[in-house]
């Protein structure tokens, strides 16, 4: 590399880095439950059609305040319900319900009025308001905890709120909350969680980034020990993450509840070319070479082999692009760019810049090397002599990793998706326990031919099915266009709890029609369209699994199918919670997918490379343990295999064939030098063992800075990754001689 190349290879990235520092201020960072929809499913398309109809299932956000005493206290009451008028004055809040607000209808000769659930200005009638108010359906976990220790303010939100507007609310909302002085309050909704989730991927990313430096920089110290070895690495290293995060805000992409994943990827990956690159270059200069042969070999033998390697693990990322998700895809896509840029700026930066030092400049060879001899001595002397037990070995492995994966399970539960030791986390719960969850379930109403949903027998067999449902411990917060009828129902009745039932007898239902439009809070219709042949049933589920949740489905489905008139209507689940879960159908099917495309093409890629068909089975058997060790750990811990985990599938393969094509890569030049099976094997080892090693620990180390993340998938996905890429290690080195010299290739 001539003195002119160099040159301008390093001001191109220099330029290229002062561009992209510019363009790291404009990422955008994202959350949103669409975003986890997957793309396609005919579900989706239904439940799209039917929020246009009626409305999104998730506008809401729960405000729940706490008074130990028991919340039939004056103050509290009246404190509470100036919150509730005053939230109504909130950003993006469109209604503010709460027990304080309503009121009873009641019927009088000349009109209907109200009388209110609590009479905040007459302490003595709380006895007698907590009673009835404890009997009736519609305010326990709805708008009152069982224990009458916390009140519920509902706050309809405006329709998917986004990012900055959320921000504002739940800022204005604290705001607003905090002079009370309350024992405790909780948040849920759609804003609460685009807000703290959203923070939670910030902090991710500068946490993972700044863990993973410190401790690539120690890595770098151990394996050069001098201070340009050092800055090369990190400085090549730390271009290529700056060139991909500017590329990341240059195209808008928006980075997701994984991106906490880049900044390991980005510094694992560009060790590892790093380390290869220089590793050969400074050999090639101990052997005599000048600096012009030694990058120049350095770059025919080592810049092929880590193409090769940049391309498979590009292919291993990109696999995710059969994804029905969009994080899913976009984190393929994003992973595989980011490969490719760590490449380039090795290959063209890191060779440009090793050309102006001496080994003794970048390196200090000392005790160390030898112990690295002496072991790649001992796995060349050990696979040589021991291919039986090794093979046995393998195969018992095997069958352990069969039976883990035998076990696996998709019951995926939104609190294990929920920060670790943060308020949003302690409020999902606490809202999981006092009321009625987060995951909405929608139920589509269809009156079919001539029928109207206002009939009086379409409307009994709606109850019917809402009776069924609160049958489920698992379901809450039931309501559909049949509460109307029983208010009504009760109002002619005295306000009696007991009389809060649809009406016994059509006649009766008949002549409570001409009163549906004079009820308070009557939200008629958002429960039924203007036509009256689509209604809605509406509730709310607890967090007890996908796999859970799809049985329960199934029996609600077989129970309508056998006890309601087809003929007369129809009933079709839907709703977000609904949608989310189908993703479990789609991991599975997309990573058999996608996996199988990748290593197709990993195996057409070896093929062109070593012309042996012998040698594409050595690369592959290798790689296949690692996939199958993640699945065995997987149904081993009990870990749920949900949309963010099975991205551990392409990382994994996407790397570790790395270090085999690497090793490959030089028994084949050994070959082709001239040298035989035995003698190649042993200058593999002795010459790239080293390096396979050391990026081997680097990714085991790397990856467990997932750790120190406080999102439980993201320290799922780095356990899982750091125990099976080390895994990998060993089917290199045990494996691959013994494959080697068990097909004679």
């Amino acid at each position: 590399m001539t003195r002119k190349y160099r040159l301008f290879s390093i001001l191109v990235f220099v330029v290229l880095s002062a561009l992209s520092a510019i363009y790291v201020f404009q990422l955008k960072f994202s959350f949103d439950f669409e975003q986890f929809f997957p793309q396609g499913d005919p579900d989706l398309e239904f439940f799209r059609e039917f929020i246009e109809e009626f409305e999104t299932d998730d506008n809401f956000l729960l405000v729940a305040v706490e008074n130990k005493e028991g919340v039939f206290q004056q103050k509290f009451l009246k404190d509470f319900h100036d919150l509730t008028l005053k939230s109504r004055r909130l950003p993006y809040v469109n209604k503010s319900v709460s027990l304080t607000t309503f009121s009873y209808p009641l019927k009088t000769p000349f009109a209907i009025t109200t009388i209110p659930a609590i009479h905040i200005d007459n302490p003595k009638k709380y006895e007698r308001d907590k009673k009835r108010i404890l009997a009736d359906e519609r305010f326990v976990y709805n708008l009152i905890s069982p224990d009458a220790k916390t009140l519920l303010v509902f706050l309809k939100i405006t329709d998917s709120i986004k990012l900055k507007e959320s921000e504002e609310q739940i800022i204005a909302l604290e705001k607003l909350i905090k002079p009370y002085n309350f024992d405790a309050y909780h948040f849920l909704g759609r804003s609460y969680f685009t807000k703290e989730l959203v923070a939670m991927q910030k902090r991710e990313v500068l946490v993972s980034g700044m863990i993973s430096s410190v401790l690539v920089l120690l890595i770098m110290f151990l394996i050069f020990r001098r201070i340009w070895g050092i800055a090369i690495a990190l400085f090549s290293i730390g271009v290529g993450m700056l060139l991909f995060f500017g590329m990341i805000g240059f195209t808008g992409r928006e980075l997701s509840a994984i991106s906490a994943l880049y900044p390991v990827l980005m510094i694992i990956v560009g060790t590892s070319d790093v380390i290869h690159i220089m590793t050969k270059y400074i050999d090639e200069l101990k052997r005599g070479k000048s600096k012009k042969e030694a990058i120049s070999i350095t770059i025919k033998q080592i810049g092929l082999a880590t193409l090769l390697t940049s391309t498979t693990t590009a292919i291993g990322f990109a696999s995710l692009i059969t994804s029905k998700i969009y994080p899913i895809r976009d984190f393929g896509i994003n992973a595989a760019l980011g490969v490719m840029i760590a490449y380039v700026t090795v290959v063209f930066m890191t060779t440009a810049l090793l050309t102006f030092f001496d080994k003794e400049q970048l390196t200090k060879y000392g005790k160390n090397q030898k112990i690295w001899d002496d072991w790649m001595a001992w796995f060349n002397v050990y696979t040589k002599a021991n291919p039986k037990k090794i093979a046995i070995a393998s195969l018992g492995v095997l069958a352990i990793c069969f039976w883990g994966i035998s076990m696996i399970q998709t019951n995926y539960s939104i609190i294990n998706n929920m920060p670790s030791n943060r308020k949003i986390t302690e409020d999902f719960k606490f809202f999981e326990k006092h009321f009625t969850g987060f995951r909405p379930m929608e139920i589509a109403v269809f009156a079919e031919g001539q029928n109207k949903i206002t009939d009086y027998d379409i409307m009994k067999q709606i109850d019917d099915v809402e009776q069924h449902l609160k049958n489920y411990p698992a379901i809450r917060g039931v309501t559909s266009i049949t509460a109307v009828y029983k208010s009504i129902n009760q109002m002619h009745k005295n306000n009696k709890v007991d009389a809060y039932t649809f009406p016994v007898s059509e006649k009766k239902f008949n002549s409570y029609k001409r009163y549906t439009d004079k009820l308070p809070d009557n939200q008629y219709n958002v429960l039924i369209n203007k036509e009256e042949t689509k209604a809605r049933i509406s509730s709310r589920l607890l967090d007890v699994g996908a796999d859970t949740i799809k049985y329960m489905g199934q029996d609600i489905d077989h129970w309508i199918k056998n006890n309601t008139d087809t003929s007369q209507l129809t009933f079709k689940r839907t709703g977000t919670g609904l949608i989310v879960d189908k993703n479990a159908e789609y991991v599975r099917r997309s990573l058999l997918l996608g996996l199988g495309g990748a290593i197709l093409i990993v195996s057409l890629l070896m093929s062109i490379l070593f012309k042996n068909i012998k040698m594409v089975v050595v690369s592959l058997i290798p790689n296949l343990f690692p996939l199958l060790m993640a699945g065995a750990l997987l149904g081993f811990l009990g870990i749920d295999l949900e949309a963010g985990i099975a991205i551990v599938f392409a990382v994994i393969f996407g790397i570790a064939v790395d270090d085999t094509i690497h090793f490959l890569s030089k028994y084949k030049l050994a070959r082709n030098a001239g040298k035989n099976m035995d003698e190649a094997i042993e200058v593999t080892f002795m010459e790239t063992g080293k390096a396979i090693c050391i990026t081997s620990i680097i990714l085991f180390f790397g990856f467990l800075v997932m750790l120190f993340s406080v999102h439980p998938p993201s320290v799922t996905i780095g356990l899982l990754i750091s125990l099976t890429l080390f895994s990998a290690l060993f089917g290199d080195l045990f494996l691959i001689p013994v494959l080697i010299r068990w097909l004679k290739v």
